[in-house]
């Protein structure tokens, strides 16, 4: 739940700040200005805040992914282990017709990976200290076949494309909605200002369509989890992947990746009730139940 909380009040504060900055620098008054009739040039500010903001953290989510876990990229290997490592997401890699990413390991003691970076051929899949302590290989292979579905998925791509068209679609609505409320509440006289009704509405629908967004993210997120464990499946095997998920259930706890790795992760925190809707990943025991009810799987 506090991951959950978490990723919601990221989220949250990002459209937060951009609204602050755009009142200071008097972008929101010539939003309100314009209204409905400078729909182009607004939409065009909300794309350049909403996708620009989420590519360049695409851009940079390798370096920052790295950075956050402390992750160590296996450039020459140190130990057998570390050879197998390589030798099996080479061979994921190949099967999935994917570039090689980049292999590292991060210290942490839960069971966890990810995978992340700009483009299918040039990623970043990294595992966790204790999943190669507490999982065998062939559920480690299945976990790493996993990460490659998501990047030969293109999950990482489209998950921003979808946040950044979202948080788009928030800050137009937010500013259009206060415009007609900032009219109302100034008995139609044009107040070329930008009212403080305007900002209040602003700052306040930004909150509210963004649990909305977030609500699509999140769902989005859950559906590619299947998507990776079906690939998992099919590249180690449907009995190595259900064992893997297995093993995942009976040791889950909470992850110590940071907030904005947290849905890249092989699982992640579950929830109850209406705060399911903002949960990124199934809960273990329906992705099992998926697989096994998977008939192309093997």
């Amino acid at each position: 739940m506090r991951r959950i909380a978490l990723f919601l009040a990221t989220n949250i504060a990002v459209l937060f700040l951009l609204s602050v900055v755009c009142h200071l620098f008097g972008i929101d008054r010539m939003a309100a200005v314009q209204g409905i009739g400078g729909l182009k040039g607004l939409l065009i500010y909300a794309a350049v805040f909403g996708m620009g903001g989420a590519f360049i953290s695409l851009a940079m989510s390798k370096w920052s992914a790295k950075w956050a876990t402390g992750a160590r990229v296996i450039e020459q290997p140190q130990s057998e282990g570390e050879r197998w490592l390589l030798e099996t997401v080479r061979r994921h890699a190949q099967n999935a017709g994917i570039g090689m990413p980049e292999v590292a390991i991060y210290d942490a003691p839960e069971m966890n990976a990810f995978a992340t970076g700009m483009s299918k051929n040039h990623a970043l899949v990294a595992v966790s200290s204790g999943l190669l302590q507490q999982m065998d290989r062939e559920q480690v292979a299945a976990v790493l076949g996993h990460e490659i579905g998501h990047v030969a998925n293109g999950d990482m791509v489209t998950l921003t494309l979808i946040q950044g068209v979202l948080n788009t679609l928030v800050i137009v609505a937010a500013r259009i909605v206060g415009r007609a409320v900032d009219s109302w509440l100034s008995g139609g006289r044009d107040n070329r200002g930008g009212g403080i009704g305007y900002f209040v509405t602003v700052m306040a629908l930004q909150v509210v369509f963004g649990l909305f967004a977030s609500m699509i993210v999140a769902a989005f997120s859950r559906w590619r989890e299947f998507r990776a464990d079906a690939a998992g499946a099919n590249l180690a095997g449907r009995g190595a992947m259900i064992s893997a998920l297995q093993r995942l259930q009976a040791g889950h706890g909470e992850s110590s990746l940071p907030n904005t790795l947290a849905a890249f992760g092989i699982a992640g925190p579950l929830a109850a009730g209406f705060q399911r809707l903002f949960m990124s990943h199934p809960p273990l025991d329906v992705r099992i139940a998926a697989l096994r009810d998977a008939p192309s799987a093997r």
